[in-house]
């Protein structure tokens, strides 16, 4: 079987920044060990697999470990994909998922995703991640990831991560954001993930359905911009929207092709 794979830098229009997603169209579903097997192969964050129902997409995303229910960054390459590459015609496109129904909008080349708002609470920072990390928060809060809050950008730039302390946690489908203030945006961070093959992911669109609502109620404002300050670094524009955040950004693809499965 031939199927066409694109690959897509995220929340960027510059290639070699934002986060890379690949993105397969399929007509029907292959089975779930064959999903994560592409995905594997790949070796990017994330692989989002797609079928065009045409009322809606349906949509899922998988890491080379595991099946996800949110990504932001791979929404938005299939959101880009469809539009730029596929010729999809409508500028709202709905997206059939793990976490329920998602829209993306599309409007001078600027994707905006509507997600659901996953407010964090206040909670304790487990031993192993305190001990993995070489700096320490100031604040300690939880929703489906730890957000860990840190006084400065430049505390966030300057983490490290303990592999052999972090590998040894097991947080499902949730990671580890560490964030502060920006010095250039209303606010910086950066996402980890314990026992992925890839630790540090360059911008994640799903954790900013925590950190929207938090720094919103901080500066008291609904619009915000946000910078992943990883090793690529990527630009977020954010709204809190009450039950739900907007996060929008660009895209640019990077390749096109091909490849077969038996």
């Amino acid at each position: 079987m031939k199927l066409n794979i694109y690959q897509i830098d995220a929340f960027t229009d510059t290639i070699f920044k934002g986060n890379p997603a690949c993105v397969v169209p399929l007509e029907n579903w292959l089975s779930d060990k064959t999903l994560l097997k592409i995905a594997e192969e790949n070796a990017v964050a994330e692989t989002a697999f797609f079928i065009n129902q045409k009322d809606f997409i349906e949509l899922r995303w998988f890491t080379p470990e595991i099946e996800m229910d949110l990504c932001g960054h791979a929404t938005l390459a299939t959101a880009h994909c469809l539009k730029t590459i596929l010729n999809f015609r409508k500028d709202k496109i709905i997206f059939k998922t793990l976490s329920g129904n998602l829209t993306v909008k599309v409007e001078n080349d600027v994707y905006t995703l509507n997600f659901p708002s996953r407010v964090p609470i206040k909670s304790e920072l487990p031993e192993s991640i305190s001990k993995a990390l070489n700096i320490q928060p100031r604040k300690v809060l939880k929703s489906r990831d730890y957000v860990l809050v840190y006084d400065t950008e430049e505390e966030v730039k300057n983490i490290e991560i303990n592999r052999t302390i972090f590998d040894q946690i097991n947080l499902d489908m949730g990671g580890v954001i560490t964030t502060a203030k920006g010095e250039d945006c209303d606010f910086v961070s950066r996402f980890f993930t314990p026992q992925a093959s890839i630790l540090e992911d360059m911008v994640t669109g799903s954790a900013h359905c925590s950190l929207i609502p938090f720094w919103s109620k901080q500066f008291k404002k609904e619009k915000l911009i946000a910078k992943q300050i990883s090793s690529r670094g990527g630009t977020l524009f954010c709204q809190n929207n009450g039950k739900n955040v907007l996060i929008s950004g660009k895209a640019v693809t990077y390749s096109t092709g091909n490849f077969w499965i038996q």
